[in-house]
């Protein structure tokens, strides 16, 4: 059976019946239907989300799912990626509330069906490909709309409706979508540039408690004393507790706080508002992530009303681990 009229969160379906149920191509990671007009009317989006060798040696910087969002590089896995043609049909889902089904990849041909997606954003990354060169790519964040778990084809486009209008669809400009890039204190070669952008990708396959332990030696090597990991729960969303060196001048004694986010996706301002909220009272606030940050976190971070939070990214992160000297293989 080649042809199914609806598709359930978890359970499986062939290539072939995907192709033929959606009317898409048989190969691709993403897989827009046209109409007789050229009209768009759904798009299969097919990842391995990094799980086992095959998402690895495919991509350095695998698919990912963190929590119910899905960390999705666009496609072409050589040379610079375009914001075109199929990649960029995807960015027809900001006007239009396009159904975007997504199938995660199981093997030999065989794809679980995980739910509709809704665009969050996109932003362009520089990564390392296998050659180990730098290229220039684009990421969409999806949220996975898992219910209704069952979608029966003919309704995906009013059920999509339904899941995004709701909220109205936001604006181009709106600061939780537009991801921004932070000020790189150092200029540095390009073959420095491939050695950071390779660590970067690295610290993904650290598990969150040796992530932290990394943080904790980086800060050790860079003016901090007392550095303590907290405890993995009931920490309030603080990893990292530790104190600036005396001998800083202007900032020795201070009391700081950190919170670390191994995380794909990028961190908005929700997540600087509460990590704010859990500080003490005397702390200062330094929030770490391998990602980036968008730019309404930017702007709350350095909101001049509020208390100021130190944001670090993934390549400031690198960098610094990078200039530490600091062996990966004893986080691993």
């Amino acid at each position: 059976m080649n042809q199914v009229s609806e598709f359930r969160v978890g359970e499986n379906y062939s290539n072939d019946q995907i192709r033929f149920s959606l009317g898409v191509e048989n190969l691709g990671g993403i897989r827009p239907s046209l109409d007789e007009n050229g009209n768009l009317r759904h798009i299969a989006i097919m990842t391995s989300s990094g799980e086992g060798k095959q998402g690895k040696s495919d991509n350095p910087y695998h698919d990912r799912i963190e929590g119910n969002v899905l960390i999705y590089t666009a496609m072409g896995r050589s040379g610079n990626q375009q914001l075109a043609g199929r990649n960029k049909r995807i960015l027809e889902q900001y006007i239009n509330p396009i159904p975007i089904f997504c199938f995660t990849n199981k093997g030999k041909q065989v794809y679980e069906y995980l739910g509709l997606l809704e665009v969050i954003r996109h932003y362009p990354e520089e990564q390392v490909d296998a050659k180990g060169s730098i290229r220039n790519v684009w990421l969409f964040e999806f949220k996975i709309h898992q219910e209704p778990s069952v979608i029966i084809l003919e309704d995906a486009a009013k059920i999509t409706g339904y899941l995004i209008q709701p909220k109205g669809i936001q604006p181009a400009d709106d600061p939780e979508r537009e991801v921004v890039a932070l000020p790189q204190q150092n200029i540095i070669t390009p073959e420095e540039h491939v050695k950071v952008e390779e660590i970067r990708s690295q610290l993904l396959d650290i598990n969150p408690n040796g992530f932290e332990h990394l943080i904790k030696s980086v800060m050790e090597t860079r003016g901090f004393y007392k550095v303590e990991v907290t405890r993995s729960s009931g920490d309030g969303g603080i990893d990292i507790n530790a104190i600036v060196n005396d001998e800083n001048d202007f900032f020795g004694g201070t009391f700081v706080q950190v919170q670390a986010k191994r995380w794909r996706k990028s961190v908005g301002s929700v997540e600087i508002n509460n990590f704010r909220g859990a500080l003490h009272s005397t702390a200062k606030g330094i929030f770490v992530t391998t990602s980036y940050y968008t730019k309404a976190a930017v702007e709350n971070a350095y909101n001049p009303m509020k208390f100021c939070v130190t944001l670090i990214d993934g390549h400031r992160m690198a960098t610094l681990i990078t200039n530490s000297q600091i062996q990966l293989s004893n986080y691993l």
